[in-house]
Order: structure tokens, then sequence, then C-alpha cells
């Protein structure tokens, strides 16, 4: 994508006509990406052993609570909560919770367009270069908003959900999962939504997606890797200057390295990674044809996302725990779920693009009716896309055929010899077997 938006951007940057081509393109991207991940994700599960491991049947995760009861399952006294509590606090509790900080979303966006407008009407009065600057303030001031109200609104999810009381660990991922997805789409996207297709702004639409791109990387880059790391060496100056105060006869390098270790943070799991992945993927599939650069943008990010995170592992927290998984769970339900979204919104953009409605100069009706059956069959075609493809590689299919016909040849073997054991006997056991019989038969024998 990167490859194809980079020149893209050079040669046509400012013929807003052409970007049909490249929102055709992205189609395809965004569909062809997501197997490709499916295929590597296979290879890696079967080179760590994962790919055809269980489901495991879960333990109640450590902050449910309730009364003590007999489970009906296993049997066993644990907490037991009833299930329509759990729900009247869902529905009655989170979701208007949630709404509201939607609705509180929507209201900072309006006061976003209104900074905007009166970004133009000064730039418009005076017509100086300063306050051409001017004008990417209020994108910038809106995105630092927007990573500041994500933060905010995930401690208040992961309180809801805990609250909620969730059995099991993966209900309660799920829930925090889709409190998380549904307020970061709308506080994220809904502001390119409403120039893209209420205000019809192909400009300001290229100007904001640049911005809160580029924004949010760096403001990422900052928060998850370059302040903790700041702060770590910070903490590291202090213990040593601890560890000189003491005057011990201890080795105090060892000393040094005990307590910063034993002091490190713990490793919280790879939800934000994820989720920035998807907003990243959100950005880029989306909107990405009226600004090909975004691809560009995300490349580099990830480039210096994987150094910060190696920085992060190794310098900042403390070793994780890993945990087996045959494959990304309910955030490969996400990415599709976002290409789906992408093709809906590349369609609409390109029955928005003069190329296309001078095609139409009379009945918009046609022009409309024409890109909904073209989005249905791409929808299609990308359907069927995914269904040609396999998820996994043709090599990994065989090797777990013939480990499954490994299986099943061993198990034959086992049983063969399980039915040998117990139906034939050696000539000294048909002997001894018989003496056994006949000393029991004869009562001066026993006695």
């Amino acid at each position: 994508m990167a490859v194809i938006g980079l020149p893209y951007y050079l040669f046509v940057w400012e013929d807003y006509d052409k970007y049909v081509i490249f929102a055709s393109f992205n189609l395809i991207w965004s569909t062809v990406i997501l197997e490709v991940w499916k295929r590597g994700c296979a290879n890696m599960t079967y080179r760590w052993g994962t790919l055809v491991m269980k489901r495991q049947f879960e333990e109640p995760r450590p902050g449910f609570h309730g009364v003590l009861g007999i489970n009906s399952v296993t049997g066993r006294e644990e907490p037991l909560y009833p299930s329509y509590k759990r729900q009247l606090r869902i529905y009655l509790v989170s979701l208007p919770f949630v709404c509201l900080c939607l609705y509180f979303s929507l209201y900072v966006m309006m006061i976003y367009f209104d900074m905007e407008a009166w970004a133009l009407g000064l730039h418009e009065d005076s017509g100086s270069e300063w306050t051409s600057l001017l004008l990417y303030v209020p994108s910038i001031i809106y995105a630092i908003v927007i990573e500041i109200m994500n933060r905010l609104y995930r401690y208040a999810a992961e309180f809801l959900t805990s609250w909620e009381n969730h059995r099991l660990e993966s209900a309660y991922q799920n829930h925090l999962i889709l409190k998380v997805l549904v307020f970061n789409f709308l506080n994220c996207f809904a502001s390119l939504f409403y120039i893209a297709f209420v205000l019809k702004d192909m400009k300001l639409l290229r100007q904001s997606l640049a911005t809160l791109l580029i924004m949010s990387q760096i403001l990422n880059q900052i928060v998850e890797s370059i302040l903790p790391y700041w702060l770590q060496r910070k903490h590291h100056v202090r213990v040593k200057k601890k560890v000189q105060a003491l005057k011990a006869d201890i080795d105090a390098t060892l000393y040094e390295q005990v307590v910063l270790e034993k002091e490190m943070g713990t490793y919280l799991g790879t939800f934000d990674d994820y989720l920035e992945l998807l907003l990243q993927f959100g950005y880029v599939s989306l909107f990405s044809c009226v600004y090909p650069l975004a691809a560009a943008f995300a490349v580099l990010n990830n480039f210096t996302e994987v150094n910060s995170d190696a920085l992060k592992m190794c310098r900042v927290f403390k070793r994780p725990f890993s945990e087996p998984s045959a494959s990304i769970g309910v955030w490969q339900l996400a990415f599709e779920t976002m290409s789906v979204i992408s093709v809906v919104t590349n369609c609409a953009l390109i029955g928005m693009s003069p190329q296309v409605n001078a095609l139409f100069p009379e009945s918009k009706t046609d022009l409309i009716l024409i890109v909904v059956a073209v989005e249905h069959a791409l929808l299609a075609l990308k359907f069927i896309l995914a269904f040609a493809i396999p998820d996994k590689p043709r090599h990994i299919q065989m090797k777990l055929a013939r480990l499954e016909f490994e299986s099943l040849e061993a198990l034959k073997q086992q049983v063969r010899a399980a039915v040998l054991k117990t139906n034939v006997f050696s000539p000294a056991q048909a002997r001894r077997h018989g003496s056994e019989d006949s000393l029991s038969a004869c009562p001066s024998a026993s006695t």
C-alpha cells in the first residue's frame, strides 16, 4: 500500500479526481492483507505448537465474586453470581454510560469544527503566511484531545467491565474490547466521516486525516515508550544514589540490578498494541485514497514501533508471561469489520468524485443506485476472496494431515497391543494360569 501510495501522492497530489484509482486498489488491499495475516498467523502458531490447541475449561477469573455455592458443572464450591444481575448492570448502567460518552465525543467534535471555521475565517481576513499555519492548530488540538479522551474512557471501561462481574476472563475481555472499540471508532473517525459525507470537503479531509494520523502516532510513541523509559532512567539514578549511600559490604552492582528489576512495572498485555494497529488500519483503509501518504506513515510508525516495543519489553517492564493462543481471537473479527466498512466508505468516495459525477449530470438517483450495486458486488467479491484464499498454507495443511494420520496409526497400534495382551498368553503364562486354576479347585491345596 505504501509502495503505491508514495508515488501516487507525489504525482497526483492535487488531482482529487484521480483518487478513484487508489480507492479501487484500496478495496482489494484491505481484503488481501487480512488473508495474508491469517496465513502468517497459521505459520507462526504451527511453529510454536499452538495451532491445534484445544480450548481448555476456563476457571473463574480472579476478580469474580459472589455467594458461595455448588457449581452444577464442576460440582465444586465456588462463588456464584446470577446472570440477570449482570445483565441489569450491563443494560441499565454500562450501556447508558457508553452512549453518554459517545454523545460527549460528538459534542467535542462539533467544537472542533467551530475552531476550524474560526481559523479559516481569520486566515481569509488577514491572508498572511502566519495565519496559514493557524489552520493546522485546531486539528492538532483535536488530535491531542482525542488521545486524552481515549485513555480516560479506557479506565472507565475497565472499571465498568470489572463491576459487571464476569465469571470468565474471555467474557471480561470481549465486553471490554467491545466497549473500547465502539468509543475509539467514533471518537477517532466520526470527524472524518462528517467532513467526507456531510461537508464534502476533500481538502479538509486530507488535512484532518494527516494531522490525526501523525499526531496519534507521535503521542503513542511518547506515552508508551519514551515516557516510561525516561521515568525508568530517573528511577535508576535514584536507586544508584541509594545504593552508594548504604556503604555496606555488598556487591553494589548486583544489588542495584536486583532492586531495579524488582521495582519494574508489569506488562499488561497486548491490548493497547492491537488497538493501536486497528486504529492505524482504519486510518489507512477508510480514507487514505484522499491522502495516499497515510500508508507510508503507517509503515514508518511500525518500523519505529518494533524498536520501541523492544526497548519497552527489555528495559521498562518485567519479563511477561506468554499465554498460548491459536489466533488473535476477537481482534480478527474487529479487523474484518473495519475492512467491510472500508469497502462502503471507498465506494461512497468514488461515487462523490467529480470524475464519476460527470457521467451522471442529470440523475443522481442512477448514480446512487449504481454505487450501491458496485458496493454490494465488491462486498461479494471480498467474501469470495476470503473463502478462496485458505487460512492455512498448503504445506501447513499437509503437515496437519500427516500429524493426524500418525496419531490415528499410533492409536490403532496401542489398541491392538492392548487386545493382544489381554487375549494371548505365552506358554509359561498358560502353564502358570492352568496350575493356579487347579490349585484353586482342590480343597486340600487350600489347607
